[in-house]
């Protein structure tokens, strides 16, 4: 039985990640911790030996997949699809401020509903794009091959609960990806997709920034 893997990674910490603010779809440069922490994954996945390079286009997460690049040979693809969710008028906001200033808002946003307003992309939305870029993702590697995929905190966790199918509640008790960590997916005829790991990654455990 042949097993494709997916590898989802967690982009580097940035400035507004150790701020609090919302990033979103805005373009927010990793900073010099995030630089390094890129680094120090990208030498235990290159051990992965993977086929293919994916990534996000905004430039958090593509300056991490290139980190990767540099050891494996690979170029990255880039797929706008595994960006971030769009946070409309929340991004560059801290979540105090969004409290303070959009209080209905956020209160739907903390019960975990689809729909919150301010031009805040769906959850069912996002999964479903993030998702559809992982199936293309695994499907652009020889089958038992392995390709990893550098996206975001909110569009990691939706895409992978959207991927294996699982309700909206139950993708809720997964925590947020740690900076440049991952999960490792697995996928095979007989049954499907599976998750082998989560929130893996070379780092001590340290507070997790909002996945956004």
């Amino acid at each position: 039985m042949t097993t494709t893997r997916l590898i989802v990674w967690r982009h580097g910490n940035t400035d507004w990640n150790a701020a609090g603010r919302v990033q979103g779809q805005s373009d927010v440069p990793l900073n010099g911790l995030g630089e390094q922490q890129a680094v120090d994954a990208a030498e235990l996945l290159v051990r992965l030996r993977p086929a293919a390079l994916v990534s996000s286009d905004l430039r958090r997460a593509a300056d991490t997949a290139a980190a990767l690049a540099a050891l494996t040979g690979h170029s990255v693809r880039h797929d706008e699809r595994l960006r971030e969710r769009y946070f409309g008028a929340w991004q560059g906001l801290t979540m105090d401020e969004v409290a303070e200033t959009r209080p209905q808002e956020h209160a739907r946003w903390k019960a975990g509903e689809d729909v919150i307003g301010g031009d805040i992309e769906t959850l069912d939305a996002m999964g479903k794009r993030v998702s559809d870029a992982f199936q293309e993702a695994a499907g652009s590697v020889p089958a038992g091959g392995t390709v990893i995929v550098a996206t975001h905190g909110a569009a990691a966790r939706q895409g992978i609960g959207t991927l294996l199918g699982w309700p909206r509640e139950q993708l809720r008790t997964l925590r947020a990806l740690q900076n440049c960590h991952w999960a490792e997916l697995t996928h095979d005829e007989s049954r499907g997709w599976q998750l082998a790991a989560y929130n893996v990654g070379p780092f001590s455990e340290r507070p997790v920034p909002p996945p956004v």
